[in-house]
């Protein structure tokens, strides 16, 4: 199983929110890049970065903070937050990001999710944010009429690779991951999942990597030093029990 260290960036700087509330935000560092390097340097390979400023206005204000993390370090970026046009998706894409992750844009405008993916394939994920077993869209302030299993069906015959799969309720509290959730999802579809929110231990770590899936996202448990990154990333190889 692939770890993704996290970082949510606002006005250059590494944030994390609870619960995706713009109110509730906790600055970690005015670095993103040396949170970046503190990453690598522990043995990522990955790193999930989201542009919260990019999520709110579609734009790309933290283009040149992203751009230094790939120039200077080895760490496979992939990049959500507000892309809802190909012209902000090239220029991740341009700019070394390895995946771009599509949110609303997926659920509100389909011929732009077909676009992208004839464009730039597996490059393109999806992120699939649940409220409630419903897709939520607009950084989590609106509830549509899509369910789960409905979004994921039109996912997977649409070719999509990979899955950003986050569970609102669990997301920034340290309170655990959604093991039932992804278990079931794992079992119904033939995309690779990552999962989001609340993995807070290294019990929850083993239990996703036991179930082979294809990734975990690690955000407030590592700044809160609930998890050691270092030991999360031999978990999830194997190297550890």
């Amino acid at each position: 199983m692939n770890i993704f260290p996290a970082i949510d960036i606002i006005d250059g700087k590494a944030v994390r929110l609870e619960r995706g509330d713009y109110a509730k935000m906790t600055v970690y560092s005015d670095s993103p890049l040396e949170v970046a390097k503190s990453f690598e340097a522990a043995g990522a390979r990955f790193l999930h970065v989201v542009d919260l400023e990019g999520a709110k206005d579609g734009t790309t204000p933290n283009l040149d903070v992203i751009v230094k993390i790939i120039s200077e370090t080895s760490l496979r970026v992939e990049v959500g937050g507000g892309i809802r046009s190909l012209e902000v998706l090239d220029a991740y894409i341009n700019a070394g990001v390895f995946r771009v992750i599509l949110g609303t844009a997926a659920v509100s405008s389909p011929e732009f999710l077909e676009a992208a993916l004839k464009k730039y394939g597996e490059k393109v994920a999806v992120g699939v944010d649940l409220s409630s077993g419903m897709v939520a869209i607009k950084g989590w302030r609106e509830v549509s009429s899509l369910s789960c299993d409905e979004f994921f069906m039109r996912l997977e015959k649409l070719g999509v690779k990979t899955v950003i799969c986050t569970d609102i309720s669990k997301d920034g509290l340290l309170g655990g991951t959604n093991i039932e959730l992804y278990k079931s999802l794992s079992e119904k579809f033939s995309i690779d999942i990552i999962a989001s929110g609340g993995v807070s231990s290294l019990d929850d770590v083993r239990k996703l990597r036991d179930m082979n899936m294809y990734g975990a996202i690690l955000g407030k448990a590592i700044y809160a030093k609930r998890i050691d990154l270092a030991e999360a990333l031999a978990l999830a190889r194997g190297e550890k029990e």
